[in-house]
């Protein structure tokens, strides 16, 4: 069962009678209802009354209604108003554009704009790379989507990724100090979103591709990469890819295994198991088997053709050709990391693994194995949920290479900077921190990015794809 978590909170207007004992009796019925209760603030007394809001974190949209049930059943007690926090943090929008320059006189107005800004526009036209140091595309990304694959939501369309869209963008200035506006695309053909994002791409100096169903997005990207002289990243392919290398890197120094010689098995050949898949080739690894609906994944399984990817998978993976289901496959494995749906897996599929077995099970909300089924059996777990240890969280990756990309204007971002940034992020837990419970810095280790930018520079520099 999941746990209350802040992203289901809800401030509780309670008319409480003024007399002693009676909060004690709301708190009670709302731990009795499974709530996490927050704050408690006194709105005002009214003589026989006091009005408080009391916050509580609950599990789902239902939960929320059994703590409110609760709440209306202890006697004399009322509850007048429901707000729920995560509608209230997006009431309006998330983002707003700011200027960086005054407007407060006419000077102001004629070197902002015109005429003084012709100017400006006058020397971009005689040198175009003034662009970047006369303009806010230097420190620009578009954070693009045409809303087909949003969380675990699916194809919602464009209008209802927007929220999404727009907490990338609070990321990305945050933690990295890029600034990034999302655009909503309000077509699924591969060719209209290529051609869009080229022509909006003067404008800024990186794209940033966001859920956007597989296998489009692997043809998305691979065009615009060829298309376009800025980075262009799908993070759901490659930031989760990089995240998870680094957790791995950690994890496999306490378990004493090595790369190149383990045993992985990747369930959910989508944008995220195949980049995951990429990035621990490009690492060394020698081993991995992949595993959709159908099973296994070898070379010559007749349902390949059904996706141009799935050649390729088979072409570069499962070195003995293993066939079967997840579960005849994951045995004596060394490595689990799922990126595909909940519920999958149990505790004797886990203990049929190679000693000291390493559990990714990172399907959100869900995961594949519940945590609790595999502690204790697996030697190190991580999920992509903030209420378990070891969260592996794009966050930790996406922001710093961005801004080692803009900050050295590299054309692209190769394989080799991505495995510089899992590197960078591995290292951010020093040897005597690292615990089971400990692979991976927390998303609010404001040292990360910086590192993450550094290394993702120097790597392209040495790869040749930095312009300064």
């Amino acid at each position: 069962m999941a746990t209350p978590s802040a992203s289901y909170s809800v401030t509780l207007r309670c008319v409480i009678p003024n007399r002693p004992g009676m909060f004690a009796r709301v708190a009670t019925a709302i731990g009795s209802a499974g709530g996490d209760l927050g704050a408690v603030d006194i709105v005002r007394v009214q003589g026989a009354i006091k009005i408080r809001d009391v916050t509580v974190n609950a599990r789902d949209d239902q939960h929320v209604e059994e703590i409110v049930t609760a709440v209306q059943a202890v006697p004399g007690v009322s509850v007048q108003q429901v707000s729920d926090r995560t509608f209230l943090t997006h009431l309006g929008g998330k983002i707003e554009v700011q200027s960086k320059v005054p407007l407060k006189t006419r000077d102001d107005l004629s070197m902002a704009y015109t005429p003084g800004v012709a100017r400006i526009c006058r020397a971009i036209a005689n040198n175009p790379d003034d662009v970047y140091s006369l303009t806010s595309k230097r420190n620009m990304v578009a954070v693009i989507t045409d809303g087909t694959a949003v969380l675990g939501l699916g194809d919602i369309g464009p209008a209802a990724a927007l929220p999404v869209m727009e907490g990338k963008a609070i990321l990305f200035k945050e933690f990295a100090g890029v600034d990034a506006f999302p655009l909503c695309l309000d077509t699924k053909d591969v060719d209209e979103i290529v051609t869009t994002v080229r022509h909006l791409a003067p404008g800024f100096g990186g794209i940033n591709l966001e859920d956007i169903s597989a296998p489009r997005c692997f043809a998305v990207e691979e065009r615009l990469q060829a298309l376009l002289d800025i980075p262009v990243f799908h993070d759901d392919q490659h930031g989760t890819a990089v995240v998870v290398l680094a957790a791995l890197l950690n994890a496999l120094t306490i378990v004493g295994k090595d790369l190149e010689t383990i045993r992985v098995v990747v369930n959910g050949l989508g944008a995220a198991g195949v980049a995951i898949t990429k990035m621990l080739l490009a690492a060394g690894t020698r081993n991995i088997i992949g595993c959709d609906r159908q099973g296994a994944l070898y070379y010559g399984a007749p349902w390949i053709t059904a996706n141009p990817i799935w050649e390729w998978y088979a072409e570069h993976t499962n070195p003995d050709r293993e066939q079967g289901d997840l579960r005849a496959t994951l045995r004596g494995a060394d490595v689990f990391i799922g990126v595909s749906a909940p519920n999958l897996l149990l505790r004797a599929d886990i203990e049929a693994m190679a000693s000291d077995p390493i559990v990714f099970s990172l399907a959100n909300p869900d995961p594949e194995v519940p945590y609790e089924e595999a502690e204790g059996v697996a030697r190190i777990i991580a999920t992509g949920r903030s209420d378990y240890p070891n969260q592996v969280n794009n966050v930790l990756a996406f922001p710093g290479i961005f801004r080692g990309a803009l900050d050295c204007r590299a054309s692209r971002i190769t394989e080799g900077m991505q495995v510089a940034a899992a590197r960078a992020i591995a290292e951010m837990v020093s040897p005597d921190e690292l615990a089971e419970d400990y692979i991976i810095p927390s998303a609010f280790n404001r040292e990360v990015a910086p590192r993450v930018a550094a290394a993702v520079a120097g790597a392209a520099r040495a790869e040749g794809v930095a312009q300064r």
